[in-house]
């Protein structure tokens, strides 16, 4: 069966390469977001799924799939079904329909739970101990469609959303190369989604991220690993009376443990502590021990060197 593969993000490779590779399978071409500036330089560069498909010889569409000979070229191109991982744009109906096998989309949660743009993302500021993977065959409505294939898998106690992201694009993989199989045999039995446990996995913005140290220790915790790397955890930094708040980005961050003598008692929240090896700052029930920070106009550093050279005023918060 002749299948289009539609990606854009490193989430999407694994698939792509894993049904690049599957007899009974032939991906004719591979649809993706244009190149787009990135980096301080705003230098054009190709989508991941884009340089993926560059080395395994596929041709590549970024069109827009709403412009009015989408549909055409799909016909010309004789496909009959098409695999999605985290394209990024919303497909018409015509587009839907130009395919007779239909468009199956890997999602990153046990649908419908969890509907939407950031579902890992929400998994893990949620607190989940554990979330899964689904394919279901993409219909109007956003991640309503019908079942093919779930798994589940555990949520690391320590994991961040990055993180965890990258595991289930490898374990989605075989996920979605075995559904699109059942579709070309013609074995594949949608189920329509449960009513019942459907929450909304909305994006997490900038402002999002910004963290709140008077919520409890493990809400700040799940809060710093859910935006990260994406958009990222970050606070105001207070450092003295004299100097304006600069912007502080926590790139790594741990719960202490409270039998470690070197933690400090009593710190409130927000509230910095700086050890010889250690950063802490202070949150409604505990102290979160800052590992990795960026601040702003710097480079990424391990906190306790960031702090050395920061100049923290008696009494710096973040905020």
């Amino acid at each position: 069966m002749r299948i289009l593969f539609a990606g854009t993000p490193d989430v999407a490779v694994p698939s792509l390469k894993a049904l690049a590779a599957t007899d009974g399978l032939e991906v004719a071409a591979v649809l993706t977001r244009p190149d787009a500036p990135k980096g301080r330089g705003r230098r054009m560069t190709p989508s991941p799924v884009k340089m993926a498909a560059g080395e395994l010889g596929i041709e590549v569409i970024d069109d827009d799939p709403r412009a009015e000979g989408f549909p055409d070229r799909l016909k010309e191109l004789n496909i009959e079904a098409a695999a999605v991982v985290a394209y990024g744009r919303i497909l018409s109906v015509a587009v839907l329909d130009a395919l007779p096998k239909g468009w199956y989309n890997l999602h990153f949660s046990r649908l419908p739970q969890w509907r939407g743009a950031a579902p890992a993302q929400r998994a893990v500021w949620a607190g989940q101990p554990e979330t899964g993977s689904t394919v279901f065959r993409i219909t109007k409505g956003m991640d309503e469609g019908p079942i093919l294939l779930q798994s589940s898998n555990a949520i690391g106690e320590h994991e961040t959303s990055g993180e965890l992201l990258g595991r289930m694009a490898e374990l989605g993989a075989p996920l979605l190369v075995e559904a699109m199989l059942a579709v070309a045999d013609g074995t594949a039995a949608p189920v329509p989604q449960p009513q019942d446990g459907v929450t909304i996995a909305d994006k997490i913005r900038t402002d999002d991220a910004h963290v709140d140290f008077h919520s409890a220790l493990d809400a700040v915790d799940r809060q710093i690993r859910a935006c990260t790397p994406e958009p990222g955890a970050w606070a105001w930094l207070h450092a003295d009376e004299a100097n304006k708040p600069i912007s502080l980005h926590v790139l790594a961050a741990r719960p202490a443990t409270g039998d470690d003598p070197r933690v400090p008692a009593e710190l409130k929240p927000g509230v910095l502590a700086v050890g010889k090896k250690n950063v802490w700052v202070g949150t409604a029930t505990g102290a979160l021990e800052l590992i990795e920070v960026k601040a702003q106009g710097k480079k990424a550093m391990r906190a306790a060197d960031w702090a050395r050279g920061a100049r923290l005023g008696e009494g710096a918060y973040l905020g």
